[in-house]
Parts: structure tokens; sequence; C-alpha cells
């Protein structure tokens, strides 16, 4: 297990995240190419955002990978291929790694797209494991793997986001999320400015033609 959490890049935790998926969805082809996990990580569905990465970058990515036991090379054929060791280095069960998978792949996302989204790599029973999952990864002594979000304006429930790229990513979200609601705030006042000017026009027009029926 390992000591203290690495600080991966988003391709890192892509990779990851594409390793764990693809061995619970797609086991008879898993430990991965090279190839095969450049097509997963570029894969236009289910991926927040989209990538589009190279066989060089999947490499350097794979060693940075390797050095925190994250990724271990499986030898015995002639292809390289590749498999995670998620569980194993970061102390969590299947059920919680099922949710930084999707976490990783999909980027923040509330409890409930989480229990959807995860539907392929868990099933969970309710959105109440979910979140008691969530709450667990979060309150680790160890190290928390994942953070919960403030609230967006006009959304009915907190999204949630992984740790395994480090807090400035955290804040970088938290910072996107208040430039929305900076947006929200000059929408409502252009929309109040238009209905004024509606008001003023129509005024207008009532004016224009009593002057032309005089």
């Amino acid at each position: 297990m390992i000591d203290s959490l690495p600080e991966l890049s988003l391709l890192e935790t892509r990779i990851l995240g594409t390793l764990v998926e693809k061995q619970r969805t797609v086991p008879d082809t898993y430990p991965l190419s090279v190839n095969a996990l450049q097509a997963g990580c570029n894969q236009k569905t289910s991926r927040n955002p989209v990538m589009e990465t190279s066989e060089a970058e999947i490499l350097v990515a794979l060693d940075t990978l390797k050095d925190h036991g994250l990724v271990r090379e499986v030898s015995g054929s002639r292809v390289s291929r590749f498999e995670h060791q998620v569980e194993k280095m970061l102390g969590v069960p299947t059920q919680a790694s099922a949710l930084l998978t999707v976490l990783m792949l999909r980027g923040p996302q509330t409890a409930g797209e989480l229990r959807l989204n995860c539907e392929r790599l868990h099933r969970f029973a309710d959105i109440s494991s979910v979140e008691a999952f969530l709450e667990e990864l979060a309150g680790r002594n160890c190290g928390a793997l994942v953070v919960e979000l403030p609230r967006l304006p006009g959304a009915r429930e907190n999204r949630w986001m992984h740790l395994l790229s480090g807090q400035s990513t955290v804040d970088s979200v938290v910072a996107a999320g208040k430039s929305v609601a900076v947006s929200g705030s000059e929408i409502a006042e252009l929309q109040t400015r238009i209905a004024a000017l509606e008001v003023e026009v129509s005024e207008l027009r009532r004016l224009i033609l009593e002057r032309t029926g005089e």
C-alpha cells in the first residue's frame, strides 16, 4: 500500500481508470496492450474530457505509474501488456475502486450519477450505499481519495471528485463553478434589462399609434 498519495496527471488517471474499466467489462482482453490502452484512453464515449493521446505519451505515463506501483507490466507475451494495482496500492475494496474509476474517467459527478455510471463495474443497491463508500473514501486516516465539492448554483446535489490529481485540481474545479455563478447573475441582469426595454418599446409603439390615429 502507498504511504502517501502521488499527484497524478490527467493522462495517468485516465490510464488507471481505463485499466480498471476494461478489467471489469472486457476481461478476455485484459491485461491491455499499449494499443488497446491508447484506444481506451481516447474513447469518445464515457470520457470527460475526451483526449487524443499518442502512444509515446502513454508509454511515458505508464513509466510513472509503474514507479508508483500502481501499474505493472505482465510478462509472458510477445506484446507488452499492463495491469493496474489500484485496490492493492490504495487499500480500497472493489466497490470503492469502481467509484474512483468512474470519477477518473468522467470527472466530478453526483452520487446518483455515479451509481448509474458504475453499473457495468459494480451494481450498487441504492444511492445510500454509494454515499457510504464515498464518505469512507473521503474520511480515510491515511489520506482522502475523494472530496465533496461545493454545490453549483441551481444544482440539487453536490458533486464528488477524486483527489489523485491533487488539491490544485480541486481548486480549479471550484473556481470554474464560481465563474458559472457569476455568469448566471450576468444573464439574470441582462434578462431584466431586456424586459425593461420591451416595456419601453411597447410604450413607444402605443404613443406612435395614438399620434397616427389623431
